[in-house]
């Protein structure tokens, strides 16, 4: 099942406790983007059919990186693409929009996602491995 673009967004203002959609669209926008560079097969294409379809050609039509980005680059990567941003508050950011998406998607689903990353994207996303 899709969720709407303002169910989606709603629950990431919420998440990040952002002060405007279009700072939490920002954010969703590039967190997704990045993700999808690094994600292939079924499960990247499951994971963007729950998206809208603002956001999942984002997920979904991202050209492949050409080397996995550890959870620590990816959050290095999330800085560089908003101004402003720290560490910290790409932390935040990320965590807002994969704890959303891994809420409205089948944990055997964000299971198989994280398989595919390199480790630390549990945390990312909200959903430790068990240790």
């Amino acid at each position: 099942m899709t969720i709407s673009w303002g169910d989606f967004l709603a629950r990431v203002v919420e998440r990040g406790e952002y002060r405007s959609e279009a700072e939490a669209d920002h954010a969703a926008r590039v967190v997704l983007a990045l993700l999808g560079e690094h994600l292939v097969g079924a499960e990247r294409n499951e994971l963007a059919a729950l998206l809208p379809g603002t956001y999942a050609p984002l997920l979904r039509d991202a050209r492949p990186a050409a080397e996995p980005l550890t959870a620590e680059r990816f959050v290095q990567g999330v800085v560089g693409w908003i101004d402003g941003a720290t560490e910290a508050t790409a932390q935040w950011d990320i965590g807002a929009v994969l704890s959303t998406l891994a809420d409205l998607a089948p944990a055997e689903l964000i299971d198989g996602v994280i398989e595919q990353l390199p480790d630390g994207y549990d945390m990312l996303f909200g959903h430790p491995l068990p240790a």
